[in-house]
């Protein structure tokens, strides 16, 4: 298993993992924009502060599959 990830991560440092990085950090940057606009507005109102990470975790969960349908590796 290490073994496995040492290799992905050798790939994805000399850029021969993806096939389009920039999409790949546009599509995390997005997923990422919406978990933590959406705790940020939970965590301001009154609930307490632990429903807020629960919910804006799962919700970003459901989106990041939805955001990586169509990514290809090389």
């Amino acid at each position: 298993m290490l073994e496995i990830a040492w290799f992905a991560t050798r790939l994805f440092f000399q850029g021969k993992l993806l096939r389009d990085p920039v999409d790949f950090i546009k599509k995390i940057v997005f997923g990422t924009v919406i978990g933590l606009t959406l705790f940020l507005s939970l965590a301001r109102t009154e609930i307490p502060l632990g429903i807020a990470v629960v919910s804006s975790s799962l919700v970003t969960g459901i989106v990041m599959p939805y955001l990586f349908r169509d990514f290809k590796m090389k």
